[in-house]
């Protein structure tokens, strides 16, 4: 059996950290080994992290005397991973059952696939389960299916594709490429993602293999205002950096370059026209001019078509049309 080292990062989510670690104990067909990092979390997590590693010999508790913050605390249990696959699951998420072994099995029948990913389930804070992702979209996708790094790079644009508690990557490889980095705090796996397909092929498990609990404060759920453009610029920061510091072939590759940045205007033009239904036309018009920045060729798109006409007719009587519309249609 392939050893999966599992590393549980928590700050104040004792009351989810038991669920977290049984669902890695009880996965089948592998041997597993947990680490709980404690990042001075302020609730009884010592308690119940302490508890857990008293009962099972493969759970190793730690925690830090200072908070961290995440990306610090990612770093430090890529340093103690020593297994043949690594995944970091956060301690509100959870694994479902078989989700190692499929992970596992892939990888051993693909000795070139670097990492893989499959198909989250979305629970509320309450543990109900509301929705499922499907990176890849359909239920009559292959229940395995293995793409070279530029085709799932194409594939993610300037979103990140991967549910991150699904991530289950190859040891040596995530050794090879390092840890996080700390000037990207909201899109570092998106960032590692890449950075992994850059010097291995991606493998896709369609099953589900995690649940992802959503929050309140999930950017991604809600209009986040001024954190749009910080956010965004972000994502052009980890593509300059993938291309900077990723396998030699891909910093090469000006075509996929272009795509990306293309992608990316595209993705912020999106985020201007929410912005703008919003009211919100001065972040409206700055994220238009990073779109433009970013990819000059997004002029001629017709999401900047449809903007242009949005700020021609402006934010009021845009919405009483787009109101009327939507009465007609129903």
């Amino acid at each position: 059996m392939q050893r999966v080292d599992v590393v549980i990062p928590c700050y104040n989510y004792a009351h989810f950290l038991q669920e977290c670690v049984e669902s890695v104990l009880s996965q089948a067909g592998v041997d597993v080994r947990v680490l709980i990092l404690d990042d001075c979390s302020p609730d009884n997590t010592p308690e119940v992290g302490m508890a857990l590693a008293s009962r099972d010999k493969r759970v190793t508790y730690r925690r830090h005397a200072v908070n961290k913050r995440h990306i610090a605390t990612y770093n430090e249990g890529i340093d103690w991973a020593g297994g043949d696959l690594f995944l970091l699951l956060s301690a509100d998420d959870y694994l479902l059952p078989g989700a190692l072994a499929r992970a596992s099995e892939l990888m051993s029948n693909q000795p070139h696939v670097g990492f893989t990913f499959g198909n989250a389930l979305i629970a509320e804070p309450d543990g109900i389960i509301t929705k499922r992702v499907d990176p890849l979209g359909g239920n009559n996708m292959p229940t395995v299916q293995v793409m070279s790094g530029p085709q799932f790079m194409r594939l993610s644009g300037a979103n990140n594709l991967v549910p991150t508690p699904t991530a289950v990557v190859r040891t040596a490889l995530q050794k090879q490429v390092g840890g996080y980095h700390k000037e990207l705090p909201h899109t570092g796996d998106m960032e590692m993602w890449l950075r992994l397909a850059s010097h291995a092929e991606v493998g896709y498990i369609n099953d589900d293999q995690a649940v992802y609990r959503r929050h309140s404060s999930n950017m991604s759920l809600q209009y986040y205002g001024q954190s749009i453009l910080p956010d965004l610029r972000q994502r052009k920061q980890a593509f300059d950096i993938l291309f900077r510091q990723g396998a030699d072939s891909l910093r090469k590759d000006e075509k996929l370059r272009r795509f990306l940045a293309r992608d990316l205007g595209k993705e912020a033009l999106r985020l201007a026209g929410m912005a703008f239904n919003n009211f919100d036309v001065t972040t409206a018009v700055a994220i238009q001019r990073f779109a433009l920045e970013v990819s000059p060729e997004v002029r001629n798109s017709l999401p900047w078509i449809k903007l242009v006409c949005k700020q021609t007719i402006g934010p009021k009587y845009w919405y009483a049309l787009n109101s009327l519309g939507r009465r007609v249609a129903g």
